[in-house]
């Protein structure tokens, strides 16, 4: 069976916000929460972008059940891996162990803000590829040295340890980050319904392992103004990870969605109050043999409403899948 998530998303909402979403999404029923983790929002409508760590470890205390998880974090360029097992190990004891580490290659939106140039893809994957053994060895417990091609660590060790150290999910949109993710990750994360993603992270070791996929959705009682919100701040994600991988921020991106009109946003995103679209929106993922699916609910203003009714009427209905 598969089970639905519910996304924190830092890009449309402030941090007090979001840990009352979290909150609501928890008493609504959802399975699990993810977070963003971004330094700008993709278009400027969107308006906002908190610390994602300092929110997350509001939320945990603030809620008692929902598993956590970021979606994703670049342990790359803002952030040394170093860092981020720290983060990832403290995440870990503040939740109880509700606590999985996204993991990804990043987006120039976000990382380019500490000046060091943004790199081909080829080079982000190596970097990722390093940064998650050196995650990975000191959540293990162990004391790291490391000189590597994009790392050096000089004698790290985490003093704080859970007892349990968090799940490692990697992103993935190609062969090569599929290949990072069945050697490296506990579980992989995708954004597109590809079952050839899939079969890849399979090939390469990921048989057996949680496949996580995301979904943008906007509900509202007027469909007509749900297309027109998805719009104004989703229609960026039309663009393939190719793309936005690459652009430096919201000016580009506003840019880049010129062409795109409202109807080419709601042939994608499912929007209205109509919850047997959201499912057959959500179908592909599960068709294509995604384990965990997490909603991703346009305007940041709309939460407790979609709460309200994903508890009525949309998480029954998808449970029927």
């Amino acid at each position: 069976m598969a089970h639905f998530g519910y996304t924190m998303m830092t890009e449309q909402a402030g941090p007090r916000e979001l840990v009352a979403h979290a909150i609501g999404a928890e008493k609504a029923g959802f399975d699990f929460s993810v977070m963003s983790d971004h330094s700008f929002p993709w278009l400027e409508s969107q308006g906002h972008a908190p610390y994602a760590w300092s929110v997350l470890g509001a939320a945990a205390q603030a809620t008692s059940s929902l598993p956590f998880m970021t979606f994703v974090t670049c342990p790359t360029f803002r952030y040394h891996p170093t860092v981020i097992a720290q983060k990832a190990a403290t995440m870990q004891m503040l939740s109880g162990g509700r606590f999985r580490l996204g993991l990804g290659s990043g987006e120039n939106l976000n990382e380019h803000i500490i000046g060091a140039g943004w790199p081909a893809a080829p080079v982000r994957l190596e970097m990722l590829e390093e940064a998650v053994g050196i995650i990975r060895s000191l959540l293990a417990g162990d004391t790291v040295s490391h000189r590597g091609p994009h790392f050096d660590v000089d004698n790290a060790k985490l003093w704080d340890l859970p007892e349990d150290p968090p799940a490692i999910g990697i992103a993935v949109s190609g062969e090569r980050s599929c290949e990072i993710a069945g050697r490296y990750g506990d579980l992989v994360i995708a954004t597109e319904p590809r079952r050839e993603l899939l079969e890849a992270f399979d090939t390469h070791g990921g048989a057996g392992r949680p496949r996580i996929g995301q979904l943008p959705v906007c509900y509202d009682t007027d469909r007509d103004a749900a297309i027109a919100r998805a719009h104004d701040q989703f229609r960026w994600s039309l663009g393939g990870w190719q793309v936005n991988a690459e652009l430096p921020g919201p000016a580009s991106f506003e840019q880049a969605g010129t062409h795109i009109r409202p109807q080419d946003v709601a042939d994608v995103i499912p929007c209205g109050a109509d919850a047997h679209a959201f499912v057959e929106a959500v179908r592909p993922f599960r068709d294509a043999g995604f384990t965990e699916i997490a909603l991703v609910q346009v305007g940041g203003d709309q939460q407790e409403p979609f709460l309200r009714w994903a508890q009525a009427e949309l998480l029954p209905a998808l449970r029927e899948l």
